[in-house]
Order: structure tokens, then sequence, then C-alpha cells
């Protein structure tokens, strides 16, 4: 850890079982919530391997298991394979912008829906309002909202954190009558253009779970970063 890190309490949960690896027992790592946070301060953690979830800033901590490794991907190297390229394509129709604010009533109708009917069994049903602002805002300054319209409706948001060497991809939610779009990997193509367009090197794509399914696609944004042992390692 870093001089500045070290002038942070920690604490660290019970273990708990795993969300991602059924046999294995979880545990976290907690900066104290009460410690001044700031975006430089954010970006230097996020270096080293943390992560947010509203306000907490977080890694795993799990003993002898390893599995959760962070991962960014090298954004000016980074080059769409072809399903992407289809995908991008598909959605070519698409208003995209990045806003500071956006219509919290509008966005969570849209997240409720998202959560009801593709989330229905996670961690976070069922859906509440507090349980939207508290999780994807963060009260530093850096959190931003990438709204995707069509014709004008909100079909799909990428909650996104804006830090001195890149975005952080936060959360992606999107209206389920649109699964044909892929929106979920549009939306990582999306600000990995934009952190190009932004002059910024690396989108954090949060953590890498190579035997779980539904975090094991984001090695597919290559060039990528992975981070083991205290130091990132490149993967083509």
């Amino acid at each position: 850890m870093t001089a500045s890190e070290n002038r942070i309490r920690f604490f660290v949960t019970d273990a708990h079982p795993c969300s991602y690896l059924p046999d294995e027992q979880a545990s976290t790592l907690f900066i104290d919530p009460e410690h001044q946070v700031d975006g430089a301060l954010y970006s230097q953690l996020s270096r080293n391997g943390f992560r947010r979830s509203g306000a907490h800033i977080y890694r795993p901590h799990c003993g002898s298991c390893n599995a959760c490794i962070p991962i960014r991907t090298i954004a000016a190297e980074f080059t769409p394979n072809r399903r992407m390229r289809r995908i991008a394509k598909r959605n070519n129709d698409l208003q995209i912008v990045m806003r500071p604010n956006v219509d919290r009533d509008e966005h969570y109708n849209l997240y409720e829906r998202y959560i009801n009917l593709r989330h229905h069994n996670g961690d976070m049903f069922p859906p509440s309002r507090d349980q939207f602002d508290s999780f994807l805002s963060s009260e530093w300054g850096v959190t931003h909202f990438i709204e995707y319209r069509l014709d004008g409706k909100l079909i799909a948001a990428s909650v996104t954190d804006i830090m001195d060497d890149g975005l952080s991809a936060i959360y992606t939610y999107f209206e389920p009558d649109h699964e044909q779009r892929s929106l979920g990997v549009f939306a990582i193509t999306t600000q990995l253009q934009m952190c190009v367009d932004m002059g910024l090197p690396y989108v954090y794509l949060g953590y890498w779970i190579k035997a779980c399914q539904k975090m094991a696609y984001k090695i597919d944004y290559r060039p990528c970063e992975v981070r083991v042992n205290e130091n990132w390692t490149r993967l083509n």
C-alpha cells in the first residue's frame, strides 16, 4: 500500500458464502467510511485493486482464495472483435450522452424493471429507490451517467466514474425488451471509445473471475491488464 493508504483505517467483514463461487467463503476489506475521500484518493485506490459500491470502497480479502482479479482494458489499443462490431452496428440508431446529473425518476423506473426481470434471483432483488441511490452514487463528484436513448426514450444507462487515469465501469442497466441489442456489451465498448476521446488510458472493469460465467466475460476486452501480486500485468 502507498503512504496515503497507510493512513486509512481498514475493516474486514466476517466470512460469508461467496456470491460468485458456491463452494467458497468470502470476506471483504473496506476503507473506513468516515475517511475523507476525494477523486485523487479514489483513483489511487482503484489502481491498487479497490472498487466501490455506493460510497463504500472495498476489495476482496478472502484468505486462501484469490479468484477475484482486478482487470482494466487499455482503451487506445482496444480493437472490437467481429461480434462487438455487429453489436455496434445494431445500435447505431441510439443517441448517447454522458451526464453528471439525470432525472432520477426516469432512471429508477428503468433500473427497477431491469432488476425485476433480469436479476430477480440476485443480491439486488427486490429493487428499491434507496438501494438505487446508495449503490450507484458516490459522494466525491466523479460519477456520471451515460444515457442511451432510442427516439428520445431511455433504454439503457451506464454508471461510470471519471478517474485521473480512466473510467471505472460501475454498472449498466437496460430495457429487457431490447435484449437483442446486447446493450451490456455495447456499453463497455462505448466507454472504451469515450476513454480514448478523453485522453484517458484505461477502463476499469472491476473483478475478473475465471470460474464464474457472469464475471469471466471481462477478459474479452483486450488488450487488458490484470493485477496480480500487487502489480499490473498485460494480457494481449
